[in-house]
């Protein structure tokens, strides 16, 4: 068996040589090519770490849970142990370049989408083991409680990506009790519950993600940063292929060429997860540095900008941001930097960012109270924690001053 050396959970085991034989497949290696925060290294510098980091993470604390729960009488095989590590190992491998800054734009589809297709063409060369795995990842197992620590307001996931990410933008507040959490886990009826004891470190949890939404992964420059490139793959998939082409790395140019969607990746699997495991930030990196002598102005503004981090200002409003406004941003935009109306209009965006600290309508966290009865958190929900929606308006644009 093999050990990783984890800066955030100390040694890291990989359990069965199917898990290491996954870990090692260039489509999953691809995932130390993806930063884990997209753009928010351009605020915190620490933030370096990759989905590669986040899913080894993923899968320890499911070990820890699988190891918890059996300790607890839950019975669990030895079957359905690895298939779970294995879905939890494999939930992001679909993602795209700069993780959630870019989905949907060079690949016209989610990233969990596509981990479902690479689910399947895994399993054909690996084994059914990946079968029952496919099975607890999309929710379809028969028992429930496996895939609720995949996928739900209190999941392994999650537990990874706050501890880690506070750990490497140093954002203490971030900090969660992964730990007490998992030791509070219990299973009733196939159905994952927490102790009552647990709640109050369920509130910590709640509370650290919405500040490391609106610190780290909302922050300002990270918005605007992450809105630029949005806009930058949207400028490029307008433009002539043979204008585009010779900026670009073959492997970005090839999605945005063919407009790849989910029934293209279906129907050509091989073709293009083999130019897919060479898509990564790299791919956006190098296209970046070439496309600052691109003719049209807005694209090389947006690429020159990026690549010195010469970040858009974003301003929040508590209402959407009034016509008379942008409009006064627009003509100081002319102004400093003598573009065409056309050209500022494509560089000034508007728009709302809104966060749930808690979804009462989603899938519960269930409380399992000393008297034996199951709550829903919501029941139990105290200030400072919100289930109504937090919605903030911006207006993004070039610096003015």
């Amino acid at each position: 068996m093999k050990l990783i050396n984890d800066p955030v959970y100390g040694l890291i085991h990989i359990r069965t040589p199917l898990l290491f034989d996954l870990i090692e497949h260039p489509l999953f290696q691809r995932l130390r090519r993806i930063r884990q925060t997209g753009f928010t290294h351009l605020v915190y510098p620490g933030s370096q770490h990759t989905r590669f980091h986040h899913a080894l993470g993923a899968m320890h604390l499911m070990g820890m849970a699988i190891d918890e729960l059996r300790n607890k009488q839950t019975e669990i095989s030895a079957e359905e142990e690895e298939a779970a590590l294995i879905a939890v190992l494999l939930h992001d491998i679909g993602h795209s370049p700069y993780s959630h800054a870019l989905e949907g734009l060079i690949i016209r589809t989610d990233h969990e989408s596509i981990g479902k297709i690479i689910f399947q063409y895994l399993a054909k060369s690996l084994g059914p083991q990946l079968t029952l795995a496919y099975q607890i990842f999309t929710g379809a197992y028969h028992r429930p409680f496996l895939h609720q620590l995949i996928s739900g307001q209190l999941d392994l996931d999650r537990l990874d990506y706050l501890s880690r990410d506070s750990f490497y933008t140093g954002v203490a507040e971030g900090v969660v009790g992964h730990d007490r959490i998992l030791r509070m886990l219990r299973v009733v009826d196939n159905q994952l519950v927490v102790e009552e004891k647990g709640l109050y470190s369920i509130e910590k949890f709640l509370v650290a993600r919405r500040i490391m939404y609106w610190q780290v992964y909302l922050h300002k420059t990270s918005l605007a940063a992450e809105l630029m490139a949005k806009h930058l793959i949207v400028s490029l998939a307008e433009e002539n292929d043979s204008d585009r082409s010779p900026y670009l790395a073959a492997e970005l140019n090839f999605f945005l060429k063919n407009k790849t969607d989910l029934t293209q990746i279906e129907a050509h699997q091989q073709e293009i997860l083999e130019t897919f495991k060479d898509l990564d930030d790299t791919s956006v990196d190098y296209s970046i540095k070439r496309l600052r002598s691109y003719p049209k102005p807005h694209i090389a503004y947006l690429a020159t900008s990026i690549f010195q981090r010469k970040i858009h200002k974003v301003k929040w409003y508590e209402q959407p941001a009034e016509t008379s406004v942008v409009n006064q941003i627009k003509s100081e935009c002319i102004s400093k930097y003598g573009w065409s109306e056309d050209t500022a209009s494509k560089l000034i965006w508007t728009g709302h960012e809104a966060k749930d600290d808690y979804v009462s309508h989603d899938e519960e966290i269930n409380i399992l109270m000393k008297s034996g009865e199951i709550k829903p958190f919501s029941s139990l929900l105290q200030a400072p924690l919100k289930i109504a929606s937090n919605t903030k308006y911006f207006i993004c644009h070039p610096a003015i001053t």
